[in-house]
């Protein structure tokens, strides 16, 4: 997931989810969700969490079966109001791998397989365009799966392996750069390697060999993987494991215009400013175990600040009754009105996500680690949640995995339960031990409401330390790109991650391996250490998913205490607010994010 996550749970070895960096709070890739009301958590993290791997399970082919179970008391017809921060960077299934379009193409984008969730939040993974959440053998090398009978496209034209096939085969091109990258590289070869296999995609008429990935007839997609891959149905369900049509492919102008397998279709899309989804007639709900069609059409609007999309669901006047955002928190300042505004109890949800935020060091230029701990050290972890909200934005971070994982245990080698406020004094110590008292730290930060505040608490925790600080502000639109430049100026900067899936794997290779340094990855602090990429193939390699986990939380810790590329600075709760003329809102434990597949107008 950034983030996600991303049963036994599986082993995945990412690439890049859900899971990641943006400038406000909930954000990462793929994985989510917790407990309801409150504001408290247990010692060690944030308490319970639906996406502990005991939630999850593999569901059978009457699971995958649709049409999905009716929404009590949902009624056809009427506009969903959408109110979201951040333009969306990407509409093209191939390359989305954040919160906010992550749900947003939940409504047009259909995949192999994907999550169905219980009240409970107990979620299963089930066969979407396909009949069941796949076949393995060759002791889980090969991946079979059927496609069901009546998928149509936009245009009413069938859905077939080919166009599964084709869906695939893009991400091989250089363009697609952004989104989870499993698949591929399952297929085909670590890190950027993959892309050999098929350089220019599918687009001058080559295809992979059938050796790899093979479709016998229009209903079967074979996947042939180098390694056993236990998790294939949780990486499946990544959005990018989607049917494109072949003659509507249009590349980068894809993501103006991506042809839709869902519910709705695009309707009128103006870049940065606004989205508008409507019904896609061809969708038939008896091939979809997950997905309504309540309502006509969403109206998605960008430029929304959390002040401004919390102040109007609070007014809850006119349009804004039937008005959510995906992914924009309540505004941090305005928490306590929320709460004690007693209209708001049946409209609001505060779930805890397995997405952590955290402060990452760029090692190609920070290249002494006294310094960095020294930056570990001084890092305010409570003063920054402060200003994201607070106890519901969050729960201080002491160690790089959040309390979803499998196999998580509680380590805080930079003392932040103690010293919430950071501790200049050590990490003064060490600068001076470094000789580097004064050093300069070009800190970037995104230009939002939340991240302004959290500058001037970090700015001055590290002046105390005895740093000097050079502030850069970047467009929030932007952010994301920027700061996943290798040749970035910057020394420090926010970023988050969610796993994929409820196990390391999903987390620790994505960050912190060498060999996934590259401009759009996700090894944000340049780590490039043997000793640590050796390890990541050690326990890649087990074969047990539980064994494997407390190898993942070991090498974890070792990255934090002697490589310090970063700093863990909370793990995320999603607070969220919306109209009270909208029903079948509910939480997306997988994304972290409202899930918008029963909203219904009263």
């Amino acid at each position: 997931m950034d983030h996600d996550p991303h049963v036994e749970v599986p082993q995945g070895q990412s690439p890049s989810h859900r899971r990641r960096p943006d400038g406000g709070s909930a954000l990462s890739a793929c994985s989510g969700g917790g407990g309801g009301g409150g504001g408290g958590g247990k010692s060690q993290g944030p308490g319970e969490d639906k996406t502990t791997s005991a939630n999850y399970s593999i569901g059978t082919k009457a699971d995958s079966a649709g049409p999905a179970p009716e929404v009590p008391g949902a009624k056809k017809g009427g506009t969903v109001g959408v109110l979201q921060r951040d333009a969306f960077n990407h509409l093209d299934p191939g390359q989305i791998y954040y919160i906010d379009v992550l749900t947003n193409q939940l409504l047009y984008n259909r995949t192999l397989t994907a999550y169905k969730f219980d009240d409970k939040g107990r979620g299963k993974v089930v066969g979407d365009l396909a009949t069941d959440a796949g076949t393995a053998s060759d002791g889980g090398k090969t991946w079979t799966f059927t496609l069901k009978d009546g998928l149509k496209f936009e245009d009413g034209s069938p859905i077939t392996s080919q166009d599964v096939r084709w869906g695939i085969e893009r991400l091989y091109a250089s363009y697609q750069s952004d989104g989870p990258l499993y698949i591929p590289q399952w297929l085909s070869g670590d890190g950027n390697d993959f892309r050999k296999a098929l350089p220019d995609g599918p687009y001058d008429g080559k295809h992979l060999p059938s050796s790899v990935l093979d479709t016998p007839n229009d209903k079967t997609i074979v996947f042939h993987f180098r390694q056993p891959h236990a998790d294939a149905p949780f990486a499946t369900a990544m959005p990018n494991v989607a049917p494109v049509k072949a003659e509507k492919d249009t590349k980068q102008k894809y993501d103006n215009a991506p042809f839709s397998s869902g519910p709705y279709k695009v309707g009128d899309y103006k870049v940065g400013k606004s989205l508008t989804l409507v019904r896609n007639e061809h969708w038939d709900p008896r091939t979809d175990p997950i997905r309504h069609q309540y309502a006509d059409r969403f109206d998605i609007s960008f430029g929304h600040q959390y002040a401004d999309s919390t102040r109007r669901f609070l007014a809850d006047q006119g349009s804004d009754k039937t008005t959510l955002s995906f992914s924009n928190a309540v505004a941090p300042e305005m928490t306590e009105k929320v709460l004690n505004q007693a209209d708001t109890k049946g409209r609001r949800l505060l779930e805890v996500q397995p997405y952590v935020d955290y402060i990452s060091f760029n090692t190609d230029r920070l290249k002494d680690v006294r310094v960095r701990k020294a930056l570990a050290y001084a890092i305010p972890n409570g003063q920054i949640l402060q200003q994201n909200g607070g106890a519901t934005a969050g729960v201080i971070a002491t160690n790089f995995l959040s309390p979803a994982m499998d196999g998580y245990r509680p380590t805080d080698p930079f003392d932040k339960k103690a010293k919430p406020a950071g501790d200049p004094e050590k990490a003064k110590a060490l600068l001076k031990e470094a000789g580097k008292l004064g050093q300069e730290i070009v800190y970037a930060y995104a230009n939002t409401d939340v991240q302004q505040k959290v500058s001037v608490v970090v700015t001055q925790a590290l002046e105390r330390a005895g740093f000097t600080v050079q502030k850069k502000e970047v467009d929030s639109n932007t952010w994301r790109t920027a700061i996943a430049d290798v040749k970035n100026k910057f020394d420090i900067y926010r970023t988050s991650w969610g796993a994929d899936w409820p196990v390391s794997s999903t987390v620790v290779p994505p960050l912190y391996d060498g060999r996934q340094i590259a401009d759009g990855a996700q090894n944000y602090g340049h780590l490039d250490n043997a000793r640590v990429n050796a390890d990541i193939d050690r326990i890649n390699a087990i074969p047990d998913v539980k064994q494997a986990a407390p190898e993942w939380q070991k090498l974890a810790d070792r990255v934090l205490t002697d490589d310090v590329p970063g700093v863990p600075v909370f793990y995320n709760r999603q607070f969220s607010l919306w109209g009270s003329g909208l029903g079948g809102v509910k939480y997306h434990p997988v994304y972290g994010s409202v899930d918008p597949t029963g909203v219904f107008v009263k």
